[in-house]
C-alpha cells in the first residue's frame, strides 16, 4: 500500500501555486515536468540519480535513496525562495 502525504499548507488554497512553482522551479533545473501533474517529476529525479523509483509501492527503498530524491527537489525549491528573497530585498533598498 503506498503511503499518502499528510502534510498540509497553511493555507489550503496554497496547494496548486506551490504545485506550480514545483513544476517552474524543476523544469529551470532541466527536467521534463508535466503542469497538470509536477509531482511526478520525483520519477525523472530519481532516473537522473540512479533511484529505482516506481509508481506505487517502494518498500525497498532505503531511507537515504528517498531522501536523495526528495532532497534534490525540496533543495532547489529553497534555493529558489532565497534567489527570490534576495531579489525583493535589493529591490526594496533602492527605492
Amino acid at each position: 500500500m503506498a503511503r499518502r502525504s499528510r502534510r498540509k499548507h497553511v493555507v489550503p488554497a496554497a496547494d496548486a501555486q506551490m504545485s506550480a512553482f514545483k513544476a517552474e522551479v524543476m523544469r529551470r533545473e532541466g527536467y521534463v515536468v508535466n503542469p497538470s501533474r509536477p509531482d511526478d517529476v520525483k520519477y525523472e529525479v530519481a532516473k537522473s540519480l540512479g533511484i529505482p523509483l516506481e509508481h506505487g509501492y517502494n518498500g525497498q527503498l532505503s531511507t537515504e535513496s528517498a531522501g536523495q530524491i526528495g532532497g534534490q527537489i525540496g533543495g532547489a525549491m529553497v534555493k529558489e525562495l532565497i534567489r527570490m528573497a534576495q531579489e525583493k530585498l535589493a529591490n526594496e533598498g533602492r527605492q
